[in-house]
């Protein structure tokens, strides 16, 4: 992200927040509906960290780049909801996570059979998710949805270089395990 938008942010140009929310609007949304499963939350989420990230563009030094500045301040943001929502969980809906990286395709045919089991393999997976430790499904979400890297997730939690290595690591390791037996079910 140039110099120059960081700029117009810091001067209240609406046509640099449109610029910024372009931008990382759909991102930061994926990753409040990791965390809150459910679209209508995830949306007034990302509109209060939307607001947020306006209100204190002028904290912003360039310490690092805007993209981690944005994801840190949106990771805070929801576990501040899961912290006061902990009590109160809605059911989740169906919701599309555009993937960061692009192995992972989420485009599916007309075709009804294809579209039944391409839901299914996204509830088995997000139920995987779920079951790995906050930490974990956050380091893990953030390098394989979002494409941020192991340096820029470090920053963006605010734990060390080995301690994402770890988090990502065991999360792969629970993922391969849990998975490996769903799968197994589901093709017997």
């Amino acid at each position: 992200m140039s110099k120059d938008l960081i700029f117009r942010l810091k001067n209240n140009e609406d046509k640099a927040f449109a610029e910024l929310i372009d931008t990382f609007g759909v991102k930061v949304l994926n990753l409040c509906i990791s965390f809150t499963k459910n679209l209508e939350d995830a949306e007034d989420l990302t509109q209060e960290i939307f607001t947020k990230i306006f209100q204190s563009i002028n904290e912003f030094k360039g310490n690092s780049s805007i993209a981690t500045w944005i994801y840190k301040i949106s990771v805070n943001q929801c576990y501040e909801y899961l912290r006061k929502n902990k009590r109160f969980k809605r059911s989740g809906q169906k919701v599309e996570v555009k993937f960061a990286d692009q192995r992972i395709s989420r485009d599916i045919s007309s075709n009804p059979e294809e579209i039944l089991v391409n839901e299914e393999y996204s509830k088995i997976l997000f139920n995987a998710l779920d079951k790995l430790g906050e930490k974990q499904r956050i380091a893990f979400s953030l390098q394989h949805f979002q494409g941020f890297s192991y340096q820029e997730i470090t920053e963006i939690m605010g734990v060390s270089h080995s301690a994402v290595e770890s988090l990502i690591f065991r999360a792969r390791q629970n993922l391969i395990k849990d998975l490996e037996s769903v799968y197994q079910n589901f093709y017997l």
